[in-house]
Formats: C-alpha cells, sequence, structure tokens
C-alpha cells in the first residue's frame, strides 16, 4: 500500500455535538456501510455505549475513497470517546492518526471537552480539520462560531466546513478535505517492524485481538513481534484490516491500520 494514499485520522468534538453521527455519514458517503445496514451510530458497538449515547472504546474502519482528482486513497477513521471521563482512550486513538476533524455544535458553540480534545490533537501535532455542524438547526450562528474557533482555540477557521451530519449536508466537503489537508503518513517498510497498539478486545477462540496502527516494517502472519511493555514474544497467527467487516491481508505496512492476532493472552 502507498502510504502517499493513506490517511488516518479521528473526528473529537463536545458530547452530542454530532461525532458519531458524522461518522456514520463518512462512511455512508464510501460506500463501507449500505443505508439499509446504517444502525443509528454504527461505530457503538458497546451496549453501554449504545444506552449512554457515547463513545468508550476506540474503533477503526478502512475506507475507500475515490477524491475528486479521481485519486484513490483508503481512509482510517479511528473513531475516539467523546466523553470527558475517557480522555486515555481519546490520547492514545490520536497517537495512531496524522490529523483530526473537530466537530463544533453551530448552536452550542466551542465547550470544555472541545479544547481539551483539541489541545490532545494539537499536543500530537496532528493537523485539525474545524468542522461547524447542525447549521440545519434555527438557533445556529455558523459565524459566531467561527469566530469562537479562532479566538478561543486559536486556529484558523476561515475555511471551516460548515454541515449538517444529520441531512447529509458538507460530508463530500470533508472527506475532500481529510485528502487535502491530513498529510500521509511516513514509514520505512524495510525497517524493522514497530506498531502502536491502540485498542483491544478479548475473543474466546483466539484470545486478545488487538487494533495496532504500523510505523515502520511490515507485520504479516509468521512473523514474530515484540510487547515493549513486557518484553513478551508472539508469533503472529493473522492480520486483517476492519473495512468494517474483518477481512484477512498478507501484511499491514507503514501507515496502515488493522487488527493483529498472535495468541495474546493479555495485553
Amino acid at each position: 500500500m502507498d502510504p502517499t494514499r493513506i490517511r488516518n485520522f479521528s473526528i473529537i468534538a463536545h458530547i452530542d455535538h454530532g461525532k458519531s453521527t458524522l461518522a456514520d455519514r463518512i462512511l455512508e458517503a464510501t460506500g463501507a456501510v449500505s443505508a439499509r445496514e446504517m444502525s443509528a451510530q454504527f461505530l457503538d458497538d458497546m451496549e453501554l455505549e449504545r444506552e449512554r449515547g457515547i463513545t468508550i472504546k476506540a474503533r477503526s474502519v478502512r475506507l475507500a475513497y475515490r477524491a475528486r482528482d479521481g485519486q484513490d486513497y483508503v481512509l482510517n477513521l479511528i473513531d475516539t470517546p467523546g466523553h470527558v471521563d475517557f480522555t486515555y482512550e481519546v490520547s492514545r486513538s490520536l497517537a495512531a492518526c496524522e490529523g483530526a476533524i473537530l466537530v463544533v455544535d453551530a448552536s452550542q458553540g466551542v465547550q470544555a471537552q472541545t479544547l481539551a480534545n483539541v489541545y490532545l490533537a494539537l499536543d500530537h501535532d496532528l493537523a485539525v480539520v474545524p468542522v461547524i455542524n447542525k447549521i440545519d438547526l434555527p438557533s445556529a450562528e455558523p459565524e459566531q462560531v467561527r469566530r469562537q474557533i479562532e479566538e478561543i482555540i486559536g486556529l484558523d477557521a476561515s475555511h471551516a466546513i460548515l454541515a449538517s451530519a444529520k441531512e447529509g449536508i458538507g460530508t463530500a466537503d470533508v472527506l475532500e478535505a481529510i485528502v487535502r489537508d491530513i498529510p500521509p503518513p511516513r514509514g520505512d517498510p524495510d525497517a524493522p517492524a514497530t506498531a502502536l497498539i491502540f485498542d483491544s478486545w478479548f475473543d474466546p477462540y483466539h484470545g486478545a485481538v488487538v487494533l495496532v496502527r504500523v510505523f515502520d516494517g511490515q507485520l504479516a502472519k509468521g512473523r514474530r513481534i515484540r510487547m515493549m511493555a513486557t518484553g513478551k514474544e508472539f508469533l503472529v497467527t493473522r492480520v486483517g484490516v476492519l473495512a468494517p467487516r474483518a477481512v484477512e491481508v498478507a501484511a499491514l505496512g507503514p501507515g496502515e491500520v488493522g487488527v493483529l492476532m498472535a495468541a495474546i493472552k493479555e495485553v
């Protein structure tokens, strides 16, 4: 996979500003999920998340996107929690990205968690793409919110995208901004493999399934890997991507995001 055609990004927002809805519109627009398959908040697959309407764990989905310039790209959307209680999960997810879409409610403006999340993104040197959401609301004041983004956060919001994730307005512009404004990943395919684990879950048949972002080298079936925190070594039994269903692949290279199995009992 040519790293220059990859974009790794998260969506960050204050709770209820429309992060999960925008993620769903992006999944629909790229054809990853059909409208028939689309349940409200597709990426929120834990029961507690749906119940409380907040995203807790990070999840990743690989999207195929043909840009307006005719080039094909792979977009890795790494979902992040929007709730104040899950800052560690946000930080871990952002470490796997080169960019973030900042979603701000056009009627509520910049809120406390908006600031906390955007500062985390800037701490990770991410390119931040501002999106002013819910412009369809009668109480929407997009120009005032644009000024808030510039004055309170210090981001240039002159090209902030005006959107309504609920109505599907602005989704195409968001996708183009991801390709245009978020830098591609860098990495050496011939270097020793290095990767970041940013999420994991337990599967009764495969043990721990880990979500990884590869920085250098290749992760492939049959390779030995070492967990740097514990020093333990494992033999990789399977690698794949979530698109959004799991698809097995031969290898994951620099910039790619996917799942890895290696009979790991705990992470």
